[in-house]
């Protein structure tokens, strides 16, 4: 911004030339009254001077004692302060002067002086004082004050026997006393002078003093507040102006830090806010993701179900009838006289086909069990019970492989309304894949407890096995699926585990690392029977 511009500078002008003006005007009336004044005292003066000659000389013109007069009027003109002294008769004629070439010479009666007596119409007996003034240029220059008096007819004069006048006569004569004003002129200019200087010394005190308290008091707060709001512009909403004043300028310096502090709790509230909106979207995102997959999955589980039912009864029949006829074989081929070496071949075969035929039968119950929709006997049962009774089942399996066991129970009975064997099966087939994972050994961990709001059991298992890779995470629950080496399993365990835990309304999720481990959580809704048969007429 151009200096000119800024609010400090045009106060400032503002009070310069205020301050300019009003001393010129104050000191052009202070000139003018103290040259009046002056004025005044110099007419004083030549009254008093008038007065003086003459009472001085009025005895000796009443003896008519001209040279008496004349010695008075000589010494005191030439006193210091005095220009001249004259004396007229009534005609005009100088009949003494300090100035002698001046005697015997007449002055113009229409002259500004002879106005008072000689002008137009009747001449007043006293005339004004004004009129018997006045002021003009010496040969040399300077101004006189020049003042008359006339010397009027009085009784003691007409009466008097030695030059008696007549009584008719009201003016004898008039003395003209004349002042030079070159002093006073001197001391006016050098008082006005004076008068210049000291405004000038004014104005510039005042000047400096009223520019560093404007700088100060003005310029500065003023130019904090620009940056205030250049800051609050680039949103910088933590800038503060430091308060130093308690004035106008203080006030709206705090009530911009008041400003700036509201608009950056809002700012901090509407960042929370969005904040906040975007973590609610995101998880409300994922929630409808996740419900989306899980409804996938249901219906992948159905659809396959489905597809497990029918192909399973389809090929339980045939599977039946080639495992009887292949025991039926291994009995009869005792009767026929065949080699030694060729009947031990055969049984070999017969038992190979046997046992092929019994293996595809388990994987056909398996896949009834994954088809089968209904949740079987519900009853009442402590889920503490079910977890202590797979244990035992499988008690033998971990001392084979070196697995220790940490069991984590509720003492609170964890009550459950739910088919038991079903619940039992899921947890053994959970508890042989972790066993199944720890081939070096490991431990077990097996948890049972209510959640945070009692409404649900959670049940737990976690190893310290091999680990599933993350890709593999979300198809471990779909058919047929497995991770172990092709043959040793079939891939619907954790399938069938699935629809068991699915079947009671409950979820199932999975955490895995690899090298790390594996935890299985069963989330199971605590039920009771009025809510599972209302759940079930659903």
């Amino acid at each position: 911004m151009k200096f000119t511009r800024l609010l400090a500078f045009r106060l400032f002008v503002t009070i310069i030339l205020v301050m300019l003006v009003g001393t010129i005007v104050v000191t052009v009336i202070n000139t003018q009254w103290q040259s009046q004044r002056y004025m005044e005292s110099m007419v004083g003066s030549a009254f008093r001077a008038s007065d003086i000659i003459k009472r001085s000389t009025h005895y000796s013109m009443l003896l008519n004692r001209r040279e008496d007069i004349y010695q008075i009027i000589t010494t005191v003109g030439t006193e210091p302060g005095i220009h001249g002294i004259r004396v007229y008769d009534k005609r005009g004629t100088v009949t003494f002067s300090t100035d002698s070439a001046e005697v015997g010479t007449r002055v113009d009666m229409s002259a500004e002086a002879c106005n008072a007596c000689h002008g137009v119409g009747t001449p007043p007996l006293s005339p004004n004082p004004d009129e018997l003034t006045r002021v003009f240029k010496s040969p040399k220059g300077y101004r006189v004050l020049g003042m008359i008096t006339p010397i009027y007819n009085e009784s003691s004069c007409s009466s008097a026997a030695c030059h008696a006048h007549p009584a008719t006569q009201t003016v004898l004569g008039v003395l003209d006393v004349m002042l030079p004003l070159d002093e006073i002129d001197a001391l006016l200019v050098e008082s006005t002078h004076m008068h210049y200087l000291s405004s000038f010394i004014l104005v510039a005190a005042v000047a400096l003093v009223s520019g560093i308290f404007i700088w100060f008091l003005v310029n500065i707060p003023v130019r904090n507040l620009t940056l205030g709001t250049q800051e609050i512009i680039k949103g910088n909403l933590s800038y503060r102006i430091r308060v130093r004043s308690k004035d106008e300028v203080g006030a709206l310096a705090r009530s911009f830090n008041q400003m700036s502090q509201e608009l950056q709790r809002a700012q901090e509230e509407i960042l929370e806010w969005t904040q906040t909106l975007e973590h609610r979207v995101a998880q409300k995102t994922e929630e409808l993701q996740r419900a989306q997959h899980h409804m996938i999955h249901v219906e992948k589980m159905a659809s396959l179900g489905k597809l497990a039912a029918t192909v399973a009864h389809e090929l339980n029949n045939p599977l039946e009838g080639i495992l009887t006829y292949a025991k039926l074989l291994k009995k009869k081929i005792h009767g026929f006289p065949l080699p030694e070496e060729k009947s031990t071949e055969i049984q070999t075969e017969l038992s190979l086909i046997a046992d092929e035929s019994s293996r595809c039968g388990s994987i056909v119950k398996n896949l009834l069990l994954f088809a089968r929709r209904d949740r079987g006997q519900m009853t009442k049962v402590s889920l503490q019970s079910i977890v202590e009774r797979s244990l035992r089942l499988i008690d033998h399996h971990l001392k084979m492989n070196r697995v220790a066991l940490e069991r984590e129970l509720s003492d609170q009975p964890i009550m459950l309304y739910c088919d038991p064997e079903q619940i039992e099966q899921a947890l053994l087939a959970l508890e042989i894949n972790a066993v199944e994972a720890m081939a070096e050994g490991g431990t077990l961990k097996i948890q049972a407890a209510l959640s945070d709001d009692a409404r649900n059991a959670l049940l737990r298992i976690a190893d310290n096995g091999v680990g599933i890779a993350k890709e593999n995470l979300e198809h471990i629950f779909e058919p047929f699926f497995s991770t172990k080496e092709s043959g040793k399993a079939t891939g619907l365990g954790l399938a069938v585990v699935f629809g068991i835990v699915e079947r009671h309304r409950g979820t199932i999720a999975v955490e895995s690392n690899i090298g790390v481990g594996t935890t299985f959580t069963m989330t199971l809704p605590i039920q009771t029977e009025t809510d599972s048969h209302a759940a079930q007429s659903l």
